[in-house]
């Protein structure tokens, strides 16, 4: 069968310098911003994987030009706020979910159709959060099954739209940036609250662009802009949901000592390294300095790793590394417990159900509940080889493949996904053999 990937245990410990590829959030955001302006944007670091190459394909289709000087080198050039083109055909958001909700909340305003698919993992992704309040803005977008699923039609608004105060049911980033750039478009102003404050790339970078924002506790304010004026330059850093396999690797590989390089360490983002803290890791932050987002170089020694519960109010700080913290969990002496984690049953698969089946296949020693997950640690000395599936989602894959090199191996159906994130994951891994 092809798409399987055998990985062998680690015979010894991580070392030396990992150089962390460019932030997936950050660099979908580069290029869609950059794109709204009239002048030339560099953007150096750019994530050069599958998930981010479907905005810049979504932005070509706009109208804007894109120029690939090298694999994470872009130069982009806009028309302006208001120069999106009407695309010619469909746009295929791949397995992007924030290619696609970012984009609907850039063009709820616009005077012209736009219309959207994606793969067949996208497809099942719920936007009715997405399109629900834009809606009360006046956006007018449909979709299958009642306006919640791809196939997505972004039609002209009959009239401009207008501000909304939007309290969010749940903490989410893309569904906060989507009501916040359709607000850039929007008479009045716009407010997003949420129950707990997600991850801030768009605040941050719209701020970088010239857009005033009013913070207040966890909500936002943007009123109507007429120009966005771009940076010269924009340096994406390292995503730390990338670095996030590394740090667990080292932390549970005895004998590791390594150097994660360029991280970002937005404050919004950096709860995997408070989970791992509370477990004992070993982690220091050094050479720490801020450009577009704050960054660090982030040294990991191996430790002994004990049980920790966590739930809803970090959440939004680590969503995407729970299959990675599952991993430490289960090296971890003692029992871990996570709740508030029913968001993850909607991501590119049910991950918390994935979770459960496949690496119980490893170690029977996870309990799943209806919002998070139960695991009984200390299994070090229990794993078994297996063959497990990633379902095609790029963390499980990452997340079992440092499972089996923690461990006895392991064989991963469905391996490529991790090109959706992190091409060179497996090269770099290999490296360690």
């Amino acid at each position: 069968m092809d798409n399987v990937k055998t990985i062998q245990p680690l015979q010894k410990g991580l070392s030396g310098e990992i150089l962390i590829p460019g932030d997936k959030s950050v660099s979908h955001r580069s290029v869609m911003f950059a794109g709204l302006c009239d002048s030339e944007v560099k953007i150096t670091n750019f994530l050069h994987a599958a998930d981010c190459m479907s905005t810049v394909n979504c932005m070509r289709s706009l109208g804007v030009n894109v120029q690939e000087i090298d694999e994470n080198t872009l130069i982009v050039k806009g028309n302006g706020l208001h120069g999106l083109k009407e695309p010619q055909g469909i746009i295929d958001a791949g397995n992007s979910g924030t290619t696609l909700r970012l984009m609907m909340g850039i063009l709820a305003g616009q005077k012209f159709l736009t219309t959207f698919t994606g793969d067949a993992s996208l497809s099942r992704r719920p936007m009715g959060r997405v399109i629900n309040p834009l809606s009360q803005m006046g956006a007018n977008i449909v979709g299958r099954q009642n306006n919640k699923l791809l196939p997505i039609t972004v039609i002209p608004p009959q009239e401009n739209l207008h501000g909304i105060s939007y309290q969010m049911p749940m903490s989410s980033a893309q569904v906060k940036s989507a009501i916040l750039l359709a607000g850039m478009n929007a008479d009045g102003e716009t407010t997003v609250t949420e129950p707990y404050t997600s991850r801030d790339h768009t605040e941050r970078m719209l701020t970088g662009f010239g857009v005033k924002l009013k913070k207040s506790g966890t909500s936002i304010t943007i009123s109507k802009v007429d120009k966005m004026t771009a940076p010269k330059e924009i340096h994406v850093p390292g995503d730390i949901s990338s670095a996030a396999f590394w740090l667990v690797a080292a932390s549970i590989i005895e004998g590791s000592d390594v150097i994660l390089k360029d991280v970002g360490i937005n404050e919004t983002r950096t709860g995997i390294i408070d989970v791992l803290n509370d477990m004992g890791a070993d982690i220091e932050l050094l050479n720490v300095r801020d450009e577009v987002e704050p960054l660090a170089d982030i040294r990991v020694r191996s430790a002994q790793l004990h049980g920790t519960t966590f739930g809803a109010d970090i959440m939004p700080r680590l969503i995407d590394e729970i299959p990675i913290i599952a991993v430490a969990a289960m090296f971890a002496e003692g029992t871990t417990v996570i709740t508030g984690a029913g968001e993850l049953r909607v991501k590119e698969t049910d991950r918390l159900q994935v979770i459960t089946d496949e690496f119980n296949k490893v170690c029977p020693c996870i309990e799943g509940k209806e919002d998070g997950m139960v695991i009984t640690g200390g299994q070090a000395n229990n794993l078994k080889f297996a063959r497990c599936n990633s379902h095609d989602d790029h963390r499980i894959a990452m997340a079992l493949a440092v499972l089996g090199a923690a461990g006895a191996g392991i064989e991963i159906e469905n391996s490529d996904c991790v090109n959706i994130s992190y091409p060179t994951f497996y090269k770099i891994l290999a490296q360690f053999e």
